[in-house]
């Protein structure tokens, strides 16, 4: 998997990686595709490569990645997946790529280790695409808008407590040890502002035909904590243009009515941070309004990444991916398709 191949399957050696995030919600079922979520509309293209991290996610494990699976379509299909309580991670790639792909390894870390349902913490999945290693997390960090400091404890317990590639030594930042890392999930940062204050900004702002979120993103506790560098160093995060993505009404689009009254919030993020500068692009980073079974809305970022050729040998995938997986999301599809066909 040289420079030639690389020059024949990417000429401009830029590949085109959609990730997403979503808080579930504790939400058992889910019938129909999730086409808004990972093929929104303004997107053009599909993208080579799909990593969807969810929290909160009670869906049987293999239901939920037939539902990816039939919503990508046949031409993708699941490379790798990693499940730790309620959290879970996967990586769809374009069917034609899977042959320049190592083989996939997986950690995890939980940051709550004394309870019996794992909901907080981080799981990850690492490869090489070519010569680009590549670190994909996804986490669920502790909730409750005055715990900001054990955020960043989580942070640092997750940074030093996976353990990947296996190969390597042990380093006290895992994310030191890839060319291309992906972090998303519900960090659970809050706005430090009353709720009706940003309540009545957000209304200001979705009436006008140029929506600037930026005065609500200077009182975001991450966004601080960034400028400041105390954590996620050399992270970059892509310009937020929408409402906060949490807290809703379940079936709604109204923020938080119940007693509890949270703070309307960026909890929901996706950062990424390259070895080398620029490697990285944001084309684009959005949320998904019209999913409304959770009281967090869905975040999706893509990304335009530098590709180089492989220098080193690596245990190759040799075309690996869930076959299961792939023929149950065939077989759904052909369902779906014969009840239209016969109503």
């Amino acid at each position: 998997m040289g420079a030639e191949e690389l020059e024949r399957y990417f000429p401009n050696r830029q590949l085109h990686v959609w990730i997403g995030s979503w808080n579930m919600g504790e939400h058992k079922t889910l019938s129909s595709p999730m086409t808004d979520f990972l093929l929104p509309e303004s997107c053009k293209y599909v993208q080579n490569m799909y990593v969807v991290g969810t929290q909160e996610n009670a869906m049987n494990r293999k239901e939920w990645e037939v539902l990816l699976q039939d919503t990508l379509g046949p031409m993708f299909v699941l490379f790798h997946s990693v499940s730790h309580g309620s959290l879970h991670l996967a990586v769809f790639i374009h069917r034609d790529l899977i042959w320049f792909c190592s083989v996939p390894e997986e950690d995890l870390v939980s940051t709550r280790a004394m309870t019996m349902v794992k909901t907080k913490g981080a799981i990850a999945i690492s490869l090489s695409f070519f010569g680009t290693s590549m670190l994909f997390i996804n986490c669920h960090l502790t909730s409750d808008q005055s715990k900001k400091r054990d955020r960043i404890l989580d942070y640092e317990k997750i940074i030093s407590g996976l353990k990947l590639p296996k190969s390597s030594r042990s380093s006290k930042d895992v994310t030191a040890n890839f060319d291309c890392v992906y972090w998303c999930g519900d960090l659970n940062f809050r706005i430090e502002r009353k709720k009706i204050t940003v309540e009545q900004k957000v209304s200001e702002i979705t009436e006008r035909s140029i929506q600037n979120y930026d005065d609500l993103i200077k009182a975001d506790q991450l966004t601080h904590i960034l400028t400041e560098g105390r954590i996620f160093h050399g992270f970059q995060e892509g310009r937020i243009t929408f409402p906060p993505t949490y807290k809703y009404d379940v079936s709604s689009n109204q923020f938080d009515t119940s007693n509890k009254s949270r703070i309307p919030s960026y909890t929901d993020r996706i950062l990424f941070r390259s070895k080398k500068r620029n490697h990285i692009s944001c084309l684009d980073y959005n949320s998904v309004m019209s999913v409304k079974v959770s009281d967090h809305k869905p975040v999706y970022g893509i990304y335009q990444m530098a590709l180089k050729p492989s220098k080193e040998i690596r245990p190759s995938a040799a075309g690996h991916f869930d076959k299961e997986v792939y023929l149950k999301g065939k077989l759904f599809q052909l369902c779906v398709l014969k009840f239209y066909k016969f109503s």
